[in-house]
């Protein structure tokens, strides 16, 4: 049996692949979705184009061919062939305490793998009703964007962010359906992390600004906090991006800067078809 599992997890850690991206020192993982060089990650990892190194060092340019940060799923194109790509399960039949392998590049580590099991199925505060699988296995930086797979190997989530020390990972069957259908839509060209101000209030800190964004010509900078659109207050991260998909083009962004006393309002013209902003992740 253990040999068994060895090899399952031996072919899914050469399905895994490290993404690096251009310009940048950190580095995260990726999942190859077919054999001719698709490449599957977290939107928060692959924000433009990046480099892919597989299991047996061989290294790809990858182009940004779509990008969805409402479920922070991205896909990358490498040229290339015959490559080992992963096989997907149905995360639909998930149960709570159901084997789990994570398979990434933590903190340097090539094809690191960590076991756990699934410890619950749901949505989380403050991500809107979006389904997670939280399974306790032991993620770091560098994890995000790899795979979570069942027993049998077959990939079922990609991790994406620790939640009080619990890995929470996008169901594999939403992976499946962006694969299936790519996504484009509007950008203020921002990374967030959602936050709780001190009256309680929900908000999203801006982290990074992205150079000849929206965001950056508004401008808004990095410290700033989203704390509405259009007059209401987001409670969620799916807030905004519900309001992207609503503006029509143009959307009238509350936030707070500085001393974060008063609320201040801008009016963004927003770009289609590339990267939107994003939640940040671990």
């Amino acid at each position: 049996m253990a040999g068994a599992f060895g090899e399952i997890a031996e072919r899914l850690r050469r399905s895994t692949v490290e993404v690096r991206l251009r310009g940048t020192s950190g580095a995260g993982s990726g999942l190859i979705a077919t054999p001719d060089g698709q490449i599957v990650t977290n939107a928060h990892v692959a924000r433009g184009d990046a480099s892919v190194r597989l299991w047996d060092g061989r290294e790809y340019p990858a182009r940004l061919v779509a990008r969805d940060v409402r479920r922070d799923l991205a896909t990358l194109q490498v040229t290339a062939s015959g490559l080992p790509a992963a096989s997907f399960g149905d995360s639909n039949a998930l149960r709570i305490g159901e084997l789990v392998m994570a398979i990434g590049n933590p903190m340097g580590f090539i094809g690191a793998l960590t076991t756990g099991v699934v410890y619950r199925l749901g949505s989380l505060a403050g991500f809107g009703a979006q389904r997670w699988v939280l399974a306790d296995v032991r993620l770091a930086p560098g994890n995000s964007g790899g795979p979570l797979a069942d027993a049998r190997g077959r990939v079922i989530g990609i991790n994406t962010m620790i939640v009080n020390g619990l890995g929470a990972a996008v169901p594999g069957n939403a992976l499946t359906a962006f694969l299936r259908r790519g996504a484009s839509g509007f950008s203020l060209g921002v990374t967030l992390r959602p936050v709780r101000l001190e009256d309680r209030r929900f908000g999203l800190l801006v982290l990074q600004v992205e150079p000849g964004s929206p965001a950056a010509g508004a401008p808004l900078w990095a410290g700033d906090i989203l704390v509405g659109a259009g007059g209401q207050h987001f409670h969620a991260v799916d807030d905004l991006h519900q309001a992207l998909d609503d503006a029509g083009g143009l959307i009238h962004l509350q936030f707070l800067r500085g001393d974060r006393g008063a609320v201040r309002e801008v009016a963004i013209r927003l770009t289609a078809g590339v990267p939107r902003s994003v939640a940040e992740a671990a």
